[in-house]
C-alpha cells in the first residue's frame, strides 16, 4: 500500500520526537509498503528542526519518505502552538500538489494529536478513493480543557471539539493509543466497528544498539552512585502533567535515607522544579540535562529504581501510554506507577509498585520497600516488566495491528 501518514509532530531519531511515527513506518516499510510522512517544520518536542529552503522539504530517513511544510517558530503553549497549527493544516491545504507529487495513496492516516488535521486528509482521501483513518494521541479537546484550564466554549475549543465529531463521523477507521476511548468516542457518533487500540511501544533493535553514555554524561551519575547507596530516576519530560512536584516531595522524606533522586530531562517545568528544590534545601536530588533516546538504556542501567507519575486529571479514566514506561519496562528494573489512569500496566506486569497520585507519602513509602526487598526480588521483578512489554509492545506487532486494522 501507498501510505501517506499526516503527523504535525512526526520526528525521527536524527530529529526527536516524537518517534511513533517513525517506528510504524520503519516497520511498514520493511513489509513492504511505500511510506510518507508529512510534518511540520517546526515542534515543540523535537531536539532539532530541518532545514528548508522551500515551502515544502523531501527528505528521506531510513527509507521513510519525509515531506517537510514550513511552519513558523514557537515556544510553549500559547497563541503562537496555536498560529503554527493553523499554519500547518492550511498548508495541508494549499500544497496538496507539492507534496503528493507522484504519490496516489491507498490510506490517508491523519495523526497530529489535535484533531483538525481531519479535515485535509478526508479531503485527500477522497480525492485518491483512499481510505481514511484517524489516530488517537491525546483526547482533544478534553486535554487542553482538563490540563490548561481553558473554558470549553472557548472558541479554539468549540472549533476542536467539531474536528472530533467529524472523525468520528467520518474516518473510516479509527485506531487509539488509549485503551478505553470506546464509550467516549460513541457520545460523538463513532460506530463501534471502527475503533482498534494500537497503544505505544518499543524497538527490541534499539535496545541492542545501545550507545553508551560519554563521560561527561556519566561523571555526574557516578558522583551521585558513590555518596548514595540507592538511586531513584526518572527519565523524560519535566512537564505540567508529569507530577514532578511530588518526587520532590518524595526526596524531603527520604533526607536522612541515603537515597538519591534524579531527573533526567527538560521541560516547561524544570526550572520551577529547580527552583522548588532549592527551597526546601535538598541535598539529594538531581537535575541531570537530557540524553539522546540511544543513550537511554545505559542510564536506566544505574538506576535502582525508576518513576513515573502524573497530576490526578479525569482524563486518564480513558488510559495511558507513556513511551517512558516501556523504556523503564525495558530496562528490567523495579517502577513506582504514581498515576490513577484506566489502566495500569506495572500492576498488571508485576513489575513494580502502584500508588496514589499526587501522593508523596504513598510514593515514599514504595520507594522504601523497594529499597528494603532483597536484590534478587528486585531483579524478577524488573524482569517481569521486559517480558511483558516484549510480548505486548514490540513495534513489528503494533506495526502489523495497524495495517490489519486498516485491511
Amino acid at each position: 500500500m501507498n501510505i501517506l501518514l499526516i503527523n504535525h509532530y512526526a520526528g525521527s531519531p536524527k530529529y526527536g520526537m516524537e518517534y511513533r511515527p517513525y517506528y510504524l513506518a520503519h516497520e511498514w516499510v520493511k513489509n513492504g509498503h511505500n511510506v510518507r510522512i508529512v510534518a511540520a517544520s517546526e515542534s515543540h518536542v523535537r531536539h532539532k528542526s530541518p532545514i528548508l529552503n522551500k515551502r515544502v522539504t523531501f527528505e528521506n530517513i531510513d527509507s521513510i519518505e519525509y515531506v517537510w511544510l514550513k511552519s513558523p517558530t514557537y515556544q510553549g503553549n500559547g497563541v503562537k502552538r496555536v498560529l503554527n497549527m493553523i499554519s500547518f493544516i492550511k498548508s495541508l491545504f494549499l500544497q496538496q500538489k507539492s507534496f503528493l507529487k507522484n504519490f496516489n495513496p491507498d490510506v490517508v492516516i491523519a495523526s497530529s494529536t489535535y484533531p483538525l488535521d481531519i479535515y485535509p486528509a478526508k479531503q485527500i482521501a477522497k480525492k485518491f478513493n483512499a481510505k481514511l483513518v484517524f489516530e488517537i494521541h491525546d483526547l482533544w479537546p478534553l486535554s487542553p480543557i482538563e490540563l490548561g484550564n481553558i473554558s470549553p466554549y472557548h472558541p479554539f475549543i468549540l472549533m476542536l471539539q467539531h474536528a472530533e465529531n467529524f472523525y468520528c463521523r467520518h474516518a473510516d477507521r479509527i485506531v487509539s493509543i488509549l485503551p478505553n476511548v470506546k464509550e467516549h468516542l460513541l457520545k460523538h457518533g463513532m460506530a463501534l466497528d471502527k475503533l482498534t487500540c494500537v497503544p505505544n511501544g518499543i524497538v527490541i533493535d534499539d535496545w541492542n544498539k545501545k550507545l553508551p553514555l560519554s563521560t561527561t554524561e556519566l561523571e555526574p551519575i557516578m558522583n551521585i552512585k558513590n555518596k548514595f547507596n540507592f538511586l531513584v530516576g526518572y527519565v523524560g519530560g519535566h512537564g505540567i502533567a508529569n507530577g514532578l512536584k511530588h518526587f520532590i516531595q518524595t526526596a524531603e522524606l527520604s533526607k536522612d535515607k541515603n537515597i538519591a533522586y534524579i531527573l533526567v530531562g527538560q521541560g516547561t517545568e524544570k526550572e520551577y522544579l529547580q527552583q522548588y528544590a532549592k527551597k526546601l534545601n535538598l541535598e539529594n536530588i538531581f537535575f541531570i540535562p537530557p540524553i539522546e533516546k540511544k543513550k537511554v538504556p545505559s542510564m536506566l542501567e544505574l538506576l535502582d529504581i525508576l518513576f513515573i507519575a502524573s497530576n490526578k486529571l479525569p482524563i486518564y479514566q480513558f488510559g495511558i501510554s507513556p513511551n517512558k514506561l516501556f523504556d523503564y519496562m525495558m530496562a528490567a528494573k523495579p517502577i513506582i506507577n504514581a498515576i490513577d489512569a484506566g489502566n495500569d500496566l506495572v500492576k498488571e506486569s508485576g513489575c513494580g509498585i502502584s500508588c496514589d497520585a499526587e501522593n508523596s507519602e504513598a510514593i515514599f513509602e514504595a520507594v522504601i520497600k523497594l529499597q528494603n526487598m532483597p536484590t534478587k526480588q528486585r531483579k524478577i521483578m524488573g524482569e517481569k516488566g521486559k517480558k511483558y512489554v516484549i510480548q505486548h509492545h514490540d513495534y513489528q506487532i503494533l506495526a502489523q495491528n495497524f495495517i490489519n486494522a486498516i485491511e
